[in-house]
């Protein structure tokens, strides 16, 4: 089993970038993704997610209006489309999947994850 996150960097603030999710080793359309962040001695937290045929999805209400989850099920990978970003956006992002239809913002709930891309968000 693997995931492959890619796409993160260095940005300035109001900048856009696109993560990628390369999933491999599973049955991808039997699992949610999940999207988490963690900064630095801070707690990891959910930013978004994604129900296993993409019918569902759920945002942080910080990224809101911004961030926008997509997956291929053909393809085998989820993206997440990050506009507008903020400085406070800054962080590792990792993506997670959660064999269940249902999205989570637990990460406790997800059994896979990636080994996270930094994302860096200058002012």
């Amino acid at each position: 089993v693997q995931l492959v996150e890619s796409g993160g960097g260095l940005v300035e603030a109001g900048g856009s970038l696109r993560l990628s999710c390369a999933a491999s080793g599973f049955t991808f359309d039997e699992y949610a993704i999940g999207w988490f962040r963690q900064a630095p001695g801070k707690e990891r937290e959910g930013v978004s997610c994604i129900s296993s045929t993409g019918g569902s999805t759920n945002y942080a209400d910080s990224v809101k209006g911004r961030f926008t989850i997509s997956r291929d099920n053909a393809k085998i990978t989820a993206n997440l489309q990050m506009n507008s970003l903020k400085p406070e956006d800054t962080a590792v992002y990792y993506c997670a999947a959660r064999r269940s239809w249902y999205c989570s913002g637990d990460p406790y709930d997800y059994n896979y994850w990636g080994q996270g891309t930094q994302v860096t968000v200058s002012s």
